[in-house]
């Protein structure tokens, strides 16, 4: 696999970038603060897309440009325009892209450098982890604007940081820094700015080494505790522990333990 990093497709507003077996997505309205429009979005799920059937990519990593701003939550102008005919389906085409992210069958990592507020707060939920650089700010402001969440915010937050804090969050419209943030468990560590993206490539790349089908299965059972009831999750996790029993990485990675060995996975 090259070395060097590779530009891979042409999109009007975000940079895909493939580095070893890490995709970086780098959110590409800087003079916008990244806002969350159609085209953005359209042109993330065909980025999320790639990834999720690229068999050199094994995990992701998607950030803002530019100094101030992950992404500033959605374009406010195309918001304007919505009634309450549009409303829901304006609603429902963003939840779809974050819900494909967020089932995506590999870790998808949000570094955020900036504002992460409204949409942006919600595309860094939908990601697997966050981390945070110290200037970073978080927040659900869109009762500012007479509206509520609507990319799956409401849900998302809820389940991740507890009842009380989002509805703090969400009810006030306010914005917390990265350190309230990380207090919370809405970030998983604080990295210095100048550090942010090596920091998170270097956990990218230790998840990229491990056996891709194991982490895709972990991905799943993970998930279940969420979307399932306790025994059902314990179900499921039987049934991706079986399955995994069945792979090639599987009989690789125990025979290269007991061989004292590194193993060699293969993703079969």
């Amino acid at each position: 696999f090259p070395s060097h990093d590779i530009i891979i497709m042409n999109f009007e507003t975000i940079i895909l970038e493939e580095k070893g077996h890490v995709c970086l997505i780098t959110l590409n309205r800087p003079d916008k603060l990244n806002a969350l429009n159609a085209t953005l979005l359209n042109e993330l799920q065909k980025a999320l897309q790639f990834c999720a059937y690229s068999e050199l990519c094994h995990a992701i990593i998607i950030t803002g440009s530019g100094p101030k701003a992950f992404a500033a939550g959605a374009d406010i102008a195309q918001l304007h325009e919505q009634n309450a005919e549009t409303g829901a389906d304006f609603a429902r085409f963003g939840q779809q892209i974050f819900t494909e992210l967020e089932y995506l069958n590999k870790p998808v990592i949000a570094a955020v450098n900036g504002f992460a507020l409204g949409g942006g707060c919600e595309l860094a939920l939908a990601c697997h982890m966050r981390f945070a650089a110290p200037q970073a700010k978080f927040g659900q402001p869109e009762v500012n604007l007479g509206i509520i969440p609507g990319y799956g915010g409401t849900q998302r937050l809820t389940k991740l940081v507890g009842r009380a804090h989002s509805m703090e969050l969400i009810l006030s419209g306010a914005l917390i820094d990265s350190e309230e943030a990380l207090r919370i468990g809405l970030v998983n560590k604080i990295f210095p700015s100048e550090t942010l993206i090596d920091e998170c490539m270097k956990i990218a790349e230790l998840i990229a080494s491990k056996a891709p089908l194991a982490i895709s299965a972990s991905l799943k059972a993970i998930r279940s505790a969420e979307d399932l009831g306790t025994q059902e999750g314990m179900e499921s996790e039987a049934i991706n522990f079986g399955e995994i029993c069945g792979t090639m990485d599987f009989k690789e990675g125990t025979l290269a333990f007991l061989e004292k060995r590194p193993a060699q996975f293969s993703g079969h």
